[in-house]
């Protein structure tokens, strides 16, 4: 893996000035999560929102489809649901402690330890491409700065057409601190106009969204306005 501090120098698909010299600072954040294991899946038990999304592409993608969790966390509910509809799953995070759970939950799937940025065009790990992508709650761990180029990097993932499922908590913040299931994370999150934007701009189309009102199950994380986008890749980007 990469060091979690260092600059990266890429152009952007959309002809935005890319990366660049944009330092890259995930100090903390997988360490976070590794400590936080399983008990993520028993603060957030109800993830019906997710469900509902991923559900959506089991329905719209044809049999065997090769589908990317970007963000995978545990492997529930996401990967799971994906693996048992008979798709080809692909699973990434930044935690090893998640990942190493991920595959005791979903063996079936394809699981890689490794940064978004990692997968940009051009970058240092290549997947190949998939039919569809999802992001449940894995973008909003970025800073604000690198939102508009994880768009960027999704869409050079999927084929023409492909589809994108995502989710973030309705919040106008950027990289702020907050205690996080015994553990303190940094988050970045959108007003609902203002995401949908950012993700259009990044060459989607979004057909359709939904949101849920959420009061996690852990006492240090608050009740959250969970959005859900269901989107489609632009054939032209």
């Amino acid at each position: 893996m990469r060091s979690p501090k260092g600059r990266l120098f890429v152009n952007s698909p959309n002809g935005r000035q890319g990366y660049g010299d944009l330092r890259i600072d995930r100090t903390g954040q997988a360490e976070a999560f590794d400590v936080i294991g399983d008990r993520y899946d028993e603060a957030f038990p109800h993830k019906d929102g997710q469900i509902a999304a991923t559900d959506w592409l089991v329905k719209s993608l044809p049999a065997g489809s090769r589908v990317l969790d970007l963000g995978c966390g545990t492997g529930l509910p996401t990967s799971r649901q994906l693996a048992q509809a008979g798709f080809q799953v692909v699973g990434v995070d930044l935690s090893g402690g998640m990942l190493a759970l991920a595959r005791e939950n979903v063996p079936g799937a394809e699981f890689h330890q490794m940064d978004i940025a990692d997968l940009r065009p051009g970058g240092p790990r290549d997947l190949g491409r998939f039919d569809a992508v999802t992001a449940f709650f894995s973008l909003l761990m970025l800073p604000r700065a690198e939102i508009p180029l994880a768009l960027d990097t999704i869409a050079h993932l999927l084929t023409p057409g492909g589809l994108f499922a995502l989710s973030m908590v309705e919040a106008d913040v950027d990289d702020f601190g907050i205690p996080f299931i015994g553990s303190t994370i940094r988050v970045s999150g959108y007003l609902r106009e203002d995401l949908c934007a950012v993700v259009e701009a990044g060459g989607f189309g979004i057909v359709d969204e939904s949101s849920y009102t959420y009061a996690p199950a852990s006492l240090d994380v608050q009740p959250e306005e969970q959005i859900f986008l269901r989107c489609r890749r632009k054939r032209d980007t």
